[in-house]
């Protein structure tokens, strides 16, 4: 297993990933997670899956959790969680997510060849009640097909950006770091801020 180019080994580092790698894929898949081949794992993620639910990890997936792999550095582990029955998040071959935190109700649904910088964070939940007080000890809100979250081919979501629930993100579109996605954003196009607006077509 070989570091991507923005990853920074030395020799220790190297060996203590070597030696530690398989039991991180052994995590994930007592967790319940479908874990397709090539998958690489630098460092421990965190897999949770609610009962009767889905994590879904293709082929050449690679989840960095650890702040020694990746030039930017991560807070926290990749974070995967399914938080209710009949919930799903699945994430297309040939992906990367550094820290990345997914969490769903329903459906994430990621595409393939997917780039989500350090410590983005996606969910299709508010996790507390919005119109009722007080939310204190209140159950999470049932996920709803409109709170679905879908992420196209070839997206590159920028570090520490936010994807709301009920965003579909277009084929190939980059959503500039820091943003916070609230509504959909088309294919092919270059979004940014809070909330997130188009700036321009991407150039081809």
């Amino acid at each position: 297993m070989e570091a991507s180019n923005d990853m920074i080994p030395n020799k220790l580092d190297s060996l203590v990933q070597r030696i530690l790698a398989p039991s991180y894929k052994l995590a994930a898949m007592r967790s319940g997670a479908i874990l397709g081949t090539g998958i690489r794992l630098w460092g421990a993620p965190i897999i949770s899956r609610a009962e009767n639910s889905e994590i879904l990890i293709e082929d050449r997936v690679t989840l960095v959790s650890s702040p020694r792999w990746t030039a930017l550095g991560v807070g926290r582990p990749t974070i995967l969680r399914t938080l209710l029955a009949g919930a799903e998040i699945k994430l297309g071959e040939d992906s990367g997510f550094s820290g990345v935190t997914i969490c769903s109700t329903k459906s994430v649904r990621i595409g393939s060849r997917v780039l989500c910088g350090a410590d983005v964070l996606i969910s299709d939940s508010d996790f507390h009640p919005v119109d009722e007080i007080p939310r204190t000890g209140a159950p999470i809100p049932l996920g709803r097909a409109q709170d679905a979250v879908k992420i196209g081919d070839d997206v590159f979501v920028g570090a520490r950006s936010i994807v709301l629930k009920g965003v579909e993100i277009g084929d190939g579109s980059v959503i500039g770091a820091g943003s916070v996605v609230t509504s959909d954003i088309p294919k092919n196009v270059i979004a940014a801020g809070n909330p997130a607006r188009v700036i321009r077509q991407l150039r081809r």
